[in-house]
């Protein structure tokens, strides 16, 4: 049996073994509470669902245009009008079966191999593959939390003067693992130094919307030299309906559409009238889910600092803390992954080993605030109760 090297070389995503492990636990009946993956617990609005049944029944249920369906490009070009204040073409979007094709197939036309993207450390666990898979090389800048894990636009000038090939920055806004909102002012000038030196930047999107107490910017309000990565796992808590979106500069979109033609043919056409509803009908459904998120950090972060973590980095997105716990994680050798193993095992507390997105993040732990108020409460029980075992 021969394998590819280039699938071979796919690194596992943690938080999905991690997933894994305590799914095997909870089928040998034990209680575990899910704090390790990115995944609302909210059901999908109802104006989506309804939208989508709506079009079973129609028999909308044939292959839409390749960029996918007109109505929903164009009602995600009047959302970005409304909240960043861009003017987008509909024909510089195409529609994906989620974020991941997009990406996957924005890089695989965007770089070459050999070519170099930068990066921040920690990022998104698979950056990494999908960048590797298309040939290609991280260059990575390591972020602090000290520095609220924001990009020093020193850092990334003193990366392109030290490698010829880099073709790309790669920016998350707001970031998964750490929370993190990029800056209006970063942002201004990450778009000037792609400017300077004719970089492209990469924008993963797929969090905007939740915000608390800050304001979010999309990249296009400072770039044309811009794609963008979003869809409605996050925002809609519609994971399931495998329903993302690309903008992307029109040079490109013939090519992207050609790969997608080829790969995809195109998106599941009932989730994309569900899309279509999210965006025109589920304003307050998203606004209760927020307000929900935000009682839910609040909560986790006060839990957090009494139990005698220090947490530099406020987050203001998303629904992740990332915690620094290297002192813990210094009995298991300094490693995240042994010790989220450890408060599997003993705690019942699923969670993210901070090596999944870089060595930057290596001895920190992320919790994900996307269940329940009562499951968030007792897990910060368990972990008390965890802890004493280290006083």
């Amino acid at each position: 049996m021969s394998i590819s090297k280039r699938c071979c070389d796919l690194t596992p995503f943690l938080v999905m073994e991690i997933l894994e492990a305590a799914q095997a636990m909870e089928r040998n009946g034990e209680s575990i509470i899910h704090m390790e993956v990115g995944e609302p617990d909210f059901d999908t609005p109802d104006c989506v669902k309804r939208a989508s049944c709506k079009a079973l029944e129609n028999s909308q249920t044939h292959y839409t245009h390749s960029l996918g369906l007109l109505e929903l490009r164009e009602a995600i070009c009047e959302d970005h009008a409304k909240h960043y204040n861009v003017t987008i073409d509909p024909a510089n979007i195409i529609v994906t079966q989620g974020t991941s094709p997009a990406m996957l197939t924005l890089f695989s036309t965007l770089l070459e191999p050999g070519d170099q993207i930068i990066t921040s450390d920690p990022c998104y666990a698979c950056y990494d593959n999908f960048i590797t898979f298309a040939g290609a090389e991280q260059i990575k800048i390591t972020v602090s939390e000290d520095d609220g894990f924001q990009y020093r636009v020193s850092a990334i000038r003193k990366a392109l003067e030290a490698n010829d090939n880099i073709k790309a920055i790669l920016i998350n806004s707001p970031a998964n693992p750490t929370g993190t909102l990029l800056s209006k002012e970063r942002m201004q000038a990450i778009a000037a130094l792609a400017e300077e030196y004719g970089l492209w930047i990469v924008s993963d999107e797929i969090y905007q919307g939740l915000v608390y107490g800050e304001t979010g910017h999309s990249i296009l309000e400072f770039s044309d030299r811009a794609f963008v990565l979003n869809g409605f796992s996050k925002l809609y808590a519609m994971t399931g309906w495998r329903l993302g979106y690309l903008i992307a500069p029109p040079q490109f979109m013939r090519t992207l559409q050609t790969a997608c033609q080829n790969f995809f043919i195109s998106a599941n056409s009932m989730a994309q009238w569900g899309g279509l509803a999210a965006l025109k009908e589920a304003g307050d459904d998203v606004e209760r889910m927020k307000a929900t998120y935000d009682k839910r950090r609040l909560y986790i972060l006060d839990r957090l600092t009494a139990m005698g973590f220090t947490i530099k980095n406020i987050p203001t997105g998303a629904f992740y803390v990332l915690v620094n716990m290297r002192h813990l994680a210094a009995k298991f050798g300094g490693s995240s992954l042994k010790l989220a193993y450890d408060i599997l095992e003993k705690a019942k507390i699923g969670v993210t080993p901070g090596i999944d997105f870089g060595e930057g993040a290596e001895g920190y732990i992320r919790f994900s605030y996307a269940t329940s108020m009562d499951n968030i409460k007792e897990a910060m029980n368990r972990l008390e109760r965890y802890l004493k075992e280290f006083e």
